[in-house]
């Protein structure tokens, strides 16, 4: 069960609403060098096309800095109006100043304020990049991880444990001093004067246990917007899963205002597949709609052809590559409920609750199938057509369902 959303300050990154019971928005990250333009600008529209609504980029060096500009006015020429997030390390007080272009063509900051600087200079690196920050009216991501934690901090936090009668683990102790450095640093650049509704924190490390009960902490301790996600998933069904298990326990406690799911591509891999990931984790919570869904069965001994398989996947490709026209044309097609089954037992059933569904009579198939639209079936496809009658009648299905957008009719 899905509890009431925690209402956070509400601000903006460019269009896109942020807490203040807005939608949780997707934000993903290039891996591009920023300084090649071009690249940069193909990886954020592929994400941006993918559905991302937020894209980071880094900006670690003075090419990079004077690049982002460059890449704001080609993806404006592109249409595109994607907020770009600038990701700052150890120089970002430098780069924000030395370059105002750059921080005005960026929506958003992002510090993690355990590498600004140590002793005097991390105090006033800190306020040179707040004091951009709110000259220019952007929003902050305070952030921070066990990568980035400020040492003195969190040294002086294992000393106080060590003398308690029962002192907590190791572990305990530096997501505490996690939280610390976050509503700290937040408390401080509110001190500088940057509004509490642009502040975004953001405390992910890649443990699922010590990133929920970070957020728990914070969701308790603070009103801001947060920014949720598990740092450095890893790859493949191993990050999918660590981060769809964190991403899960927060969302469905109402915490979080915006999420990224980190995985680690295959080399040369599709970055799009963190953005598809965090859509299907939003959506099967049933808090967000991106594209209809394909309820599928996973095959067992009395499904021995692999027609329903194909048929599974052709589909789900189908209603992905037709849901941006789907989108400007219809109101709500992207809630639609498909299923493809492979069998009599279960198929009937699942078809009839869904939306649409198609049920195949199982093992050695000679496809025949019933369609159900609504609870009722409504077609019976045989032969070697049965996919293109069925992408037929999902068409026809929206066209009929789902209400004209006005500025389309």
């Amino acid at each position: 069960m899905i509890a009431a959303r925690r209402i956070s300050l509400a601000t903006r990154i460019g269009h896109v609403a942020i807490g203040g019971g807005a939608p949780v928005v997707v934000q993903s990250m290039t891996n591009t060098d920023t300084a090649d333009i071009a690249a940069t600008v193909a990886q954020v529209k592929l994400l941006s096309d993918a559905g991302s609504e937020i894209v980071r980029i880094t900006v670690n060096n003075d090419d990079a800095a004077k690049a982002v500009p460059y890449i704001r006015e080609q993806l404006g020429a592109l249409n595109i109006p994607t907020p770009l997030v600038g990701d700052f390390h150890y120089n970002g007080h430098r780069l924000l100043t030395t370059y105002p272009a750059m921080a005005d063509a960026l929506c958003k900051y992002r510090i993690n304020p355990g590498n600004v600087g140590v002793g005097e200079k991390h105090d006033k690196h800190f306020a040179q990049m707040v004091e951009v920050a709110i000259a220019q009216k952007k929003p902050v991501r305070i952030g921070a991880n066990f990568g980035s934690l400020d040492q003195a901090l969190l040294a002086k936090m294992m000393d106080e444990n060590a003398k308690l009668p029962s002192p907590k683990e190791a572990n305990d102790v530096a997501v505490d001093a996690l939280v610390a450095s976050a509503l700290s640093s937040a408390a401080h650049a509110e001190s500088l004067g940057l509004p509490a509704h642009d502040i975004i924190i953001s405390c992910k490390v890649s443990s699922v246990r010590e990133v929920v009960k970070a957020y728990r902490m914070i969701a308790a301790q603070s009103a801001y917007a947060l920014h949720v996600g598990l740092t450095e998933a890893g790859m493949g069904s191993k990050g999918i899963v660590a981060s769809t298990a964190a991403l899960s326990a927060l969302l469905s406690e109402g915490i979080g205002d915006t999420i990224r799911v980190s995985l680690t591509p295959e080399p040369n891999g599709d970055r799009t597949q963190e953005v598809r990931v965090a859509q299907e984790i939003l959506q099967v919570l049933g808090l967000r709609h991106f594209a209809p869904m394909v309820t599928a069965c996973p095959g067992c001994g009395r499904t021995t052809s692999t027609y329903f398989q194909e048929l599974a996947g052709d589909i789900q490709d189908y209603l992905r590559a037709r849901m941006p026209q789907w989108k400007r044309e219809f109101d709500g097609a992207e809630a639609m409920n498909v299923a493809v089954m492979g069998c009599i037992v279960n198929g009937p059933g699942e078809s009839k609750h869904a939306n649409i569904g198609i049920s195949l009579p199982g093992t050695g198939e000679s496809p025949i199938a019933p369609v159900f639209e609504d609870g009722k079936r409504t077609a019976i496809l045989r032969g070697e057509t049965i996919a293109e009658e069925f992408k037929a009648m999902l068409e026809a299905y929206v066209a009929r369902t789902y209400a004209k957008r006005k500025e389309c009719a």
